[in-house]
């Protein structure tokens, strides 16, 4: 999922409140019942009231004062335009500035209909104004937007059978007396979800389990928060036909979800070796020398040993559980193979013919795909007709916020369009790039996203409102643009391994009782270490395009 949409938190079980020397991470306590209400003073004669925290807006609020500004900006920018050629890519030095003919009140609409021309806008063939009543081609996200809506209750029908969590609580005991193999075993697993699926914010719900397990291993609470935050993060970061990022910009950036895989699988397996490694070693440090831990250890923390040798097994998995986990994985190896261009991953040639086995899917088969898996998991977990549809629905309704972030943020690309100020940007940047080497191209996208991520924590809407503009630049230094997509990514999951916007940071860290200071004093080194490898991946991608 997309990691930043504002969005439910993951489902955990009620357990109870733990005892007080009980590891399981717990919610933060209520106000003390003694403390003064707010807006009164305290008997100490101190200021009234508490002081308020800013808290930084939702994905949604920064996409409207994105909108605004946009808007505002669109009357200071000039109008002009790219010939282009047959396939509409804008051909370099040819840019000449016109007059977008918009009146005011022409601006007053595009700004009033931008959502919904975000959603089913049409882009008239002659004008290249976009509009709902147009006549031409679908301009908005509504194919997006409606896979998005179905892989939401894809996940979450999968979710509510149990088979996920208790697969991974079954892999956790058997590996309770393997420590390193413990913390590699689950990252992986993580990351290989984060880089299907988004996997991000359902990790919230294994703090419970993660926790003890590691303090019993003599481990402390960085290491579990690591394992978890790093594990699903590194996925995210390193997506490779994650619907949420790589699929989204591959669309805003007109090229098929599978174009770049081969890059992108590499990236993730180089990646994730490195983080875990960095995680083991400092788990290993820990365990030898608990004076070392960065976050050091609450009462009972150190003395779990012998409630891991007592821990009692999960039960094992039931025949429905395996095969549920079994069509999870069916149906998200059918996506992969249905979106990559095999002829041109196997020949190296991007307009070779395409075989007779491919299938070459785009979302509005996969949109299809995953309302039809979400019905058939449901069937085989014998969820009953109610509960299917409670369950389906409520998916639905957890993922418009994502989805509705998409439209937004297609939405300010209309008003770009429409006032003809796109293309002018894009001549803003063009002599930027023109003549940069290639592999120089690549890293110049990672570090120009890096602000755009922070003030966009939606990578969803980060990709949409950036992919229409980054996008043709790579025609201009003749870079494929799938090397944009994944520079881009690799841009929004690092910042989204540390910045205090995620709800997957500050969350994990709360859960797990570890200072975020502290946290930032752990990853800092990784994350030196994960730029520069970036930057390797994506100019040596750039250069062999």
């Amino acid at each position: 999922m997309d990691p930043n949409a504002q969005q439910p938190p993951a489902r955990k079980p009620d357990n109870g409140p733990p005892p007080d020397d009980d590891p399981r991470p717990v919610e933060p306590p209520p106000p003390d019942a003694d403390a003064p209400a707010e807006g009164t003073a305290p008997a100490d004669g101190a200021p009234a009231g508490p002081r308020r925290r800013f808290t930084f807006p939702s994905a949604l609020t920064v996409l409207v004062v994105v909108t605004l500004a946009v808007w505002a900006l669109a009357f200071v920018i000039p109008s002009g335009s790219y010939d282009r050629n047959a396939s509409g890519t804008p051909l370099q030095g040819t840019y000449h500035r016109t007059s977008s003919g918009q009146s005011l009140t022409d601006r007053l609409g595009d700004l009033f209909l931008s959502p919904v021309n975000g959603l089913y806008g049409v882009q008239d063939a002659k004008t290249g104004k976009v509009g709902p009543t147009m006549a031409g081609e679908l301009y908005g996200s509504a194919g997006v937007f409606l896979f998005v809506l179905a892989i939401g209750a894809f996940i979450t029908v999968v979710f509510a059978t149990g088979a996920l969590d208790r697969g991974i609580g079954r892999l956790a005991h058997r590996l309770r007396h393997r420590g390193a193999l413990l913390i590699a075993g689950v990252m992986a697993v993580f990351s290989l979800l984060g880089t299907v699926e988004g996997f991000a914010e359902e990790t919230l719900g294994f703090y419970g389990l993660v926790v003890p397990l590691m303090l019993a291993l003599g481990y402390d609470r960085m290491v579990a928060t690591a394992t978890i935050i790093l594990g699903a993060g590194i996925g995210v970061l390193c997506s490779t036909v994650n619907p949420f990022a790589t699929g989204v910009a591959s669309s805003a950036a007109d090229i098929s979800l599978g174009d770049g895989i081969v890059l992108r699988v590499a990236m993730w397996l180089v990646l994730t070796g490195v983080t875990i490694g960095y995680v083991i070693r400092y788990a290993r440090r820990v365990r030898a020398d608990p004076d070392r831990s960065l976050v050091g250890f609450r009462p009972g923390d150190r003395d779990r040993a012998k409630a891991a040798e007592d821990a009692t097994e999960p039960p094992p998995l039931t025949r429905l559980d395996r095969t549920v986990l079994v069509t999870v994985a069916l149906v998200f190896a059918f996506m992969i193979f249905s979106v990559i261009p095999w002829s041109g991953v196997l020949t190296g040639d991007a307009d070779a013919a395409p075989y007779a086995f491919e299938l070459g899917w785009s979302f509005p088969q996969l949109a299809a795909l995953f309302l039809a898996s979400s019905i058939l998991v449901g069937l085989l977990a014998r969820m009953g007709e109610q509960r299917l549809s409670a369950t389906f629905v409520q998916g639905v309704a957890e993922f418009v916020s994502p989805a509705l972030v998409i439209v937004l943020a297609r939405g300010v690309t209309t008003i770009m369009n429409n006032a003809q100020i796109t293309d002018s940007v894009l001549h803003a940047v063009e002599s930027t790039v023109s003549g940069v080497p290639s592999a120089l191209f690549g890293i110049m996208v990672y570090v120009v996203n890096l602000p755009l991520a922070f003030l966009i924590p939606s990578t969803s809407g980060h990709a949409t409102l950036a992919m229409p503009i980054l996008a043709p630049l790579a025609d201009f230094a003749h870079v494929s643009r799938a090397v944009v997509v994944t520079a881009w990514q690799a841009a929004s999951g690092w910042m989204n391994l540390w910045v205090p916007t995620t709800a997957v940071i500050m969350g994990g860290v709360s859960l797990a009782k570890v200072g975020y200071d502290r946290y930032l004093r752990f990853v800092w080194p990784l994350l030196a270490l994960l730029a520069v490898l970036i930057c390797g991946f994506v100019g040596l991608g750039a250069v062999m395009t």
